[in-house]
């Protein structure tokens, strides 16, 4: 079972995922983040190479996508909010888009 983040790992980890567009849904205890790409084939290739990376670490995102949009919420159901699967995941997701 993976452990929700603590404190000071979210100090350590929210800065920069919140200057990469990453919003914290306190709500849930998740992150999300609204990816725009050029038109749908360029959306859809990122979910397919996300979809890739998740499967690699058993963790899935919850996602919507719209045409040229996708959104994203990250959040361990296991560990009943964000845990370093989130962040590593965000971190890929981000370099995935480019």
């Amino acid at each position: 079972m993976t452990d929700k983040l603590t404190l000071s790992e979210r100090a350590e980890h929210m800065p920069a995922l919140e200057a990469a567009g990453w919003r914290h849904d306190s709500d849930r205890d998740a992150i999300t983040k609204t990816y725009q790409f050029a038109d749908f084939v360029a959306a859809f290739g990122f979910m397919t190479r996300a979809a890739l990376q998740a499967e690699k670490m058993n963790h899935h995102p919850e996602w919507f996508n719209v045409y040229k949009t996708v959104k994203v919420t990250l959040t361990t159901h296991d560990a009943d909010g964000l845990s370093a699967l989130d962040v590593k995941l965000a971190q890929r997701m981000d370099a995935l888009a480019g």
